[in-house]
């Protein structure tokens, strides 16, 4: 999506001596799969004027110059006493260091986890820095007597809320979240962010559902006005839903059948980017992870988390040809816990070598585990293909453990019910997309006209399908209707399994459609759709498209047509 506007910060008062700097880019800010949905986003920073004056967390390095010079329209900086931080990035640092040139006096606050990583980050031993654990609190002045509640995950083990029981305020830093930009500062239509939340939710917390829930719990008993998030609207208007909502996810993560430990360390960020997309696709087809960052998890922990699991995905990045001493433990642990009946999945990145995510390879292979994908290494920053692939990769795995559990239990015969909710004929259609350098297909035959002003349909998208992430509000895709009589060769094509970021449309006649997507030449007749929303239906989600553009390929074919005898599979 080319760049619209540029980058600016929008300051807004949210409450007495409180204001909301809004650092916001329009396009995507990086290759990370939380940003896949490519609606820009809102680094959000929050000032308080009391007696003292603090600030919350500056925003990355892309944003620095604009931001402080936002920052010093609007207040003396070198007065500047306090800043707090939520959770510590590396992209952090030229903004910090740029204020603490300005304002050498500051004193940080961060979580005990944070402040090895804050003086890891600036390079400086000795930082003034307020650790806060739980109990302590900061006073400044006016009313604004802040509390401070850990609220660690495996992915943010340094992750901080601030309360502010004088504005009722919640600094929530990464928790309700949403990558999405634009000029409402609140949550006003709160429905409308409810995909992107959910999304947001799906990519970052997901994997550490058991940690949110325990966050929910801590944060319960604050009286909560507003949760000023990192990224995107301020939630006010759809506070209790969104919290209710963040309960009911986490349930479906902790309850589901299948559970998958991924486990891993990250020098540089990279590592982790990819365990976070790989859990994406795990999740995504309805299992469940354990994340586990090696770095900052007990063995016990790791160790207990193997024995439940049903299957293990482990990730190293290489440092001087070997791998990170967490990673090297945990695998001793893993090797002496897992039984090789458990699936696993091996991936890493690295600079100039690979050896970490070979050794562990390796290992693996001699102690007999089965490989759930094949596995993935990756040099330097990973991009949108590699973050695809990835997530394919973790449905493949998930798939292959459901598939493993069905093959170990009993088939059920039928019911007359679902024989007859089988008997619902829809036409064969394939949904090609494409969306930069990343293209999928599915075949379809769950497809409803929904509209007749503006015309739209109706698709229902499995959610562990690869296309699926291709299918949000906004995007745009091709429906290829099949034609009866030359269908089975589609069919069979589209039908065939395909490994993670392979190409769908290899041997199969293709021309580009306005939206960009791929059209079947041999199809009866195609659709250019635009995604105008889309609703959570058990394991699909009803995808609401209006048709832009299209043709009838053959006047004279008919349309093919899918008959099955049972509402419970394809």
């Amino acid at each position: 999506m080319p760049e619209t506007k540029p980058r600016d910060v929008q300051v807004f008062p949210v409450a007495t001596d409180t204001k909301v700097l809004r650092s916001r880019t329009w396009t995507r800010l990086r290759f990370e799969i939380e940003y896949a949905l490519a609606k820009g986003t809102t680094a959000n920073s929050y000032l308080i004027e009391a007696d003292k004056i603090a600030l919350i967390d500056p925003p990355g390095e892309t944003f620095t110059q604009i931001y402080l010079e936002a920052l010093q329209q609007r207040i003396d900086v070198t007065k500047l006493d306090y800043i707090i931080l939520g959770h510590i990035n590396p992209n952090r640092a030229a903004t910090l260091k740029a204020l603490l040139e300005i304002a050498p006096q500051i004193t940080f606050i961060c979580s005990n986890p944070g402040a090895k990583n804050l003086r890891g980050a600036l390079e400086n031993p000795d930082l003034p820095i307020i650790v806060m654990r739980g109990e302590e609190t900061l006073d400044l002045g006016k009313g604004h007597y802040l509390q401070f509640i850990p609220t660690p995950n495996p992915r943010y083990a340094d992750h901080l809320c601030t309360y502010d029981p004088q504005t009722e305020i919640l600094y929530s830093d990464k928790l309700f979240a949403a990558h999405v930009c634009g000029d409402q500062v609140f949550d006003e239509g709160w429905e409308i962010y409810n995909e992107d939340r959910h999304y947001y939710f799906d990519c970052l917390m997901a994997p550490h559902a058991r940690q949110v829930e325990t966050a929910l719990d801590k944060l319960a008993d604050l009286s909560v006005r507003m949760y000023a998030t990192g990224h995107g609207p301020l939630v006010r208007y759809g506070l209790i839903e969104l919290t209710r909502a963040y309960r009911q996810w986490s349930r479906q993560q902790t309850s589901a059948d299948l559970t998958v430990a991924l486990i891993y360390a990250s020098a540089y960020g990279n590592t982790a980017t990819l365990a976070q997309a790989i859990a994406r696709g795990i999740t995504k087809a309805g299992v469940a992870v354990e994340s586990i960052n090696c770095e900052f998890t007990d063995p016990e922990e790791i160790r207990a988390a193997v024995e439940k699991a049903d299957g293990f995905v482990m990730g190293s990045p290489t440092l001087g040809g070997h791998a990170p001493t967490p990673v090297q433990t945990a695998l001793g642990i893993v090797l002496a816990t897992a039984t090789n009946n458990q699936l696993t999945g091996v991936f890493g990145s690295f600079g100039w070598s690979g050896e970490a995510v070979d050794l562990i390879e390796s290992k693996l292979k001699d102690a007999g585990y089965r490989f759930g994908f094949d596995t993935i290494r990756v040099k330097f920053k990973p991009d949108d293909a590699t973050l695809q692939l990835c997530e394919q990769a973790g449905t493949d795995f998930a798939q292959a453990l459901k598939k493993g559990k069905k093959v170990r239990s009993p088939s059920v015969p039928a019911t007359s019910v679902e024989q007859a909710v089988g008997r619902i004929v829809g036409s064969l259609c394939v949904v090609t997309a494409k969306q930069d350098d990343i293209s999928s297909a599915m075949l379809a035959s769950w497809v409803s006209q929904a509209s007749f002003s503006p015309p739209g349909l109706t698709i229902a998208v499995a959610k562990d399908r690869a296309v699926e992430s291709l299918t949000h509000s906004g995007n745009q895709f091709v429906l290829n209707i099949l034609k009866e009589g030359n269908h089975l060769g589609l069919m069979k094509h589209f039908l065939k399994p395909f490994g993670p970021g392979q190409d769908r449309f290899s041997d199969v006649a293709t021309q580009e459609a306005e939206n960009g997507s791929p059209i079947l030449k041999d199809a009866l007749a195609y659709l250019e759709c635009s995604v105008q929303n889309r609703m959570e239906s058990g394991d699909h989600w009803l995808v609401y498209a209006t048709v832009d553009n299209g043709q009838l390929l053959d006047n004279s074919g008919v349309t093919a047509v899918h008959h099955r005898k049972s509402g419970t599979h394809y």
